[in-house]
């Protein structure tokens, strides 16, 4: 497979720190009582977001879950409005009346997060089809978790999206847990790839701990879907190291199992790849993981100086 440029593994960790950094900054900001309304992070998962977004072009989209900071971040949305959408404020991405699950950044290709499980998938294969229509040489990258594929939205939209020979990647995020079932007990095969077969779709099992695999697995995706041979369907497989949502006593799981998964965590993997090619770059490195550190520290002194919405406000940019 082909060799991965020095500078995309910069990059793409780099973006691993900062959904890290982001995340955890995310978690103390609750517990403070800054933080307002529900959280899910993507601690664990972040070689998935950045392997896939690190391969796409300009043009290309992406549709997000509930679990989306990692999406967006990895699609360079902007961690200072972010924060402040987290926090509430006017300054975020929704004016503060989104919140984690609704952030969205059409001129950065990513068409918004959602709270339903399963909700993006139709949205992703409309917005393919769009792509298709306009003879556009780009594709939608459809995040979901394993949960997900057992919606019916989602086998209505492989079927539309194979018979019709959009431009899509499908990206199962089987992290082994839909909130507290686990997948073997809902699902009654082991790999979730084979959901996509029935549709005559191209699949492939990714370690979704692997950022490098994930790059490459997704460039090959992409340059199958934009070449009219239709949707690509990966599955990452990859795991969840904090609870479902922040407050989650995680009473489902033993605690063995999780600490054995954060043994592999994604970015400290990376991280030795790149040192075994050359340990010259561990000061790099380091000055990367410095820089993500005060981008955090700035998203935080951005959002809690942002401006409270004027509650006369409430009712303007929602829709119900």
């Amino acid at each position: 497979m082909e060799e991965v440029d020095i500078k995309v593994l910069f990059d793409i960790y780099k973006k691993m720190n900062l959904i890290r950094k982001f995340e955890q900054k995310a978690i103390q900001l609750y517990w403070e009582g800054i933080n307002r309304g529900a959280l899910h992070t993507y601690i664990g998962e972040e070689a998935v977001a950045v392997g896939v977004c690190s391969a796409l072009r300009k043009g290309d989209y992406i549709s997000s879950t509930h679990r989306g900071h990692g999406h967006c971040l990895a699609m360079n949305g902007d961690p200072n409005l972010m924060l402040a959408e987290l926090l509430g404020k006017e300054n975020g991405y929704c004016r503060g009346r989104g919140g984690s699950m609704h952030i969205a950044d059409l001129d950065l290709g990513i068409l918004g997060a959602n709270g339903i499980v399963g909700g993006g998938i139709p949205m992703a294969v409309g917005a393919a089809m769009a792509l298709d229509y306009q003879e556009k040489s780009n594709v939608v990258a459809c995040f979901f978790g394993d949960g997900a594929t057992s919606t019916g939205a989602f086998h209505e939209a492989l079927n539309l999206a194979s018979i019709w020979n959009l431009p899509i990647l499908f990206i199962c995020e089987n992290n082994f847990y839909a909130i507290s079932t686990c997948v073997t007990n809902a699902i009654a095969i082991q790999d979730l790839a084979n959901r996509a077969k029935a549709y005559g779709m191209t699949s492939q099992i990714v370690d979704g701990n692997d950022a490098i695999q994930v790059y490459q697995e997704t460039k090959k995706a992409r340059d199958i879907a934009i070449s009219g041979n239709g949707p690509v369907f990966l599955e990452c497989k990859t795991y969840r190291t904090e609870g479902h949502w922040v407050a989650d006593p995680q009473i489902y799981r033993d605690r063995k199992e999780v600490e054995e998964w954060r043994k592999k965590c994604p970015i400290e993997a990376l991280k030795n790849k790149i040192l075994q090619k050359d340990v010259s770059k561990k000061k790099l490195l380091e000055s990367i993981e410095k820089e993500v550190e005060q981008i955090i520290l700035q998203a935080e002194k951005f959002a809690k100086e942002s401006p409270e919405p004027n509650p006369k406000d409430v009712q303007k940019f929602v829709l119900v």
